[in-house]
C-alpha cells in the first residue's frame, strides 16, 4: 500500500510543478484569486447563488491536476490553461458578470472553443489506447478524427438537454430567446390541419394571463424560446469539432509531427512501479 505525502512533501511537489510550469501557476493563481475576491463580494451582497457559482469555478479548477494524478495522464500546459479560462469565462464572466447579455457573440464563442476541446479529449482518449504497446489496436487516422468529432458533438447535445431541463425545471432561461418576425406553424392552420400558416412583420406579443389581464411586452418581435439558440450553439460546436478532427487527423498522419496538435492533446504517463509495504 502507498503511504499518503505528508504536507510538507505536498509543499515540495507543489514547488516543483511552479518551476516546471510557471505560466501555468501563474494563471491559476491569479483566476483562483480573481474568483476567491468575486466571493467576498456576492456574500457581502447576500447573492448566494452567486455564492454557489464561485465555489463551483473554484472546484472545477482543481479537476485538471486532479485527474492528471488519479489516472496518470499529462494535459499539456496550453490545454490546461485554456480549460481553466474557458471556466472562468463561462462561470465568472459569463453567469455571475452577464457577459452572455452584454456580449451577444460571447455564448457563441464558448460554444465553439467548447467543440474544439471536446474534440481534443474524445480524440486523445482513443489515442492513448492506440499507442499503448499493451493493446492491439491499430486505429486509422481517419476513425481518431471521426470518434474525436462524435464525441465532442454527444457533449454538446448532452449539454444542451440539460440546459433545456434546467429551463424547463426552474425557469432560468439557459436556452437564450431570440426575437424573430416571421413564425410559420400548423397550430395556426384555421382548419385544424397539418397545413403550416404564416404570419409576417410581427411587431410584438401579448401575453394573456388567468385573470383575463393583456401585457404587451414591447419586444418589437415574437419570441423564439430556445430553438434558434440551441440550433446555433449545436452548429459552431459543429465548427470547433471539424477543425480539430482535421488536426487530429494530420496530427495521427505524421506521427505526431505537428506542433500545434501537440499542445492540445493528452498524453498517458508511465505507470509508476508500485511499491512494497515494508514491516
Amino acid at each position: 500500500m502507498k503511504e499518503k505525502p505528508d504536507r510538507a512533501e505536498r509543499r515540495r511537489r507543489f514547488r516543483e510543478q511552479v518551476r516546471e510550469n510557471p505560466r501555468l501557476a501563474a494563471v491559476y493563481f491569479i483566476l483562483r484569486l480573481l474568483v476567491i475576491l468575486m466571493l467576498v463580494a456576492q456574500a457581502f451582497n447576500h447573492n448566494f447563488e452567486n455564492v454557489f457559482l464561485c465555489v463551483l469555478t473554484l472546484f472545477l479548477f482543481t479537476l485538471p491536476s486532479f485527474l492528471e494524478r488519479k489516472i496518470r495522464i499529462d494535459i499539456p500546459n496550453t490545454l490546461e490553461i485554456i480549460i481553466l479560462l474557458f471556466i472562468f469565462a463561462a462561470e465568472i464572466l459569463g453567469e455571475i458578470r452577464a457577459y452572455y447579455v452584454t456580449f451577444p457573440y460571447w455564448d457563441t464563442m464558448l460554444h465553439t472553443l467548447n467543440g474544439f476541446l471536446c474534440a481534443a479529449i474524445g480524440f486523445s482518449l482513443l489515442d492513448i489506447l492506440n499507442r499503448d504497446e499493451r493493446l492491439t489496436l491499430s486505429l486509422s487516422p481517419v476513425y481518431l478524427a471521426l470518434v474525436a468529432f462524435c464525441f465532442s458533438m454527444t457533449i454538446g447535445v448532452l449539454w444542451e438537454f440539460f440546459e433545456c431541463t434546467m429551463d424547463q425545471l426552474f425557469l432560468l432561461d439557459m436556452q437564450k430567446d431570440t426575437i424573430v418576425h416571421s413564425i410559420g406553424s400548423v397550430m395556426l392552420d384555421p382548419k385544424g390541419g397539418n397545413n403550416p400558416t404564416a404570419i409576417h412583420n410581427i411587431t410584438d406579443v401579448i401575453v394573456v394571463t388567468a385573470d383575463g389581464s393583456q401585457i404587451p411586452l414591447g419586444l418589437g418581435g415574437y419570441l423564439d424560446i430556445g430553438i434558434l439558440d440551441t440550433m446555433k450553439d449545436l452548429f459552431v460546436n459543429f465548427i470547433g469539432a471539424v477543425v480539430f478532427s482535421f488536426i487530429g487527423y494530420f496530427y495521427v498522419k505524421n506521427r505526431g509531427k505537428g506542433r500545434f496538435a501537440r499542445r492540445f492533446i493528452p498524453k498517458a504517463l508511465p505507470q509508476e512501479p508500485e511499491k512494497k509495504e515494508t514491516e
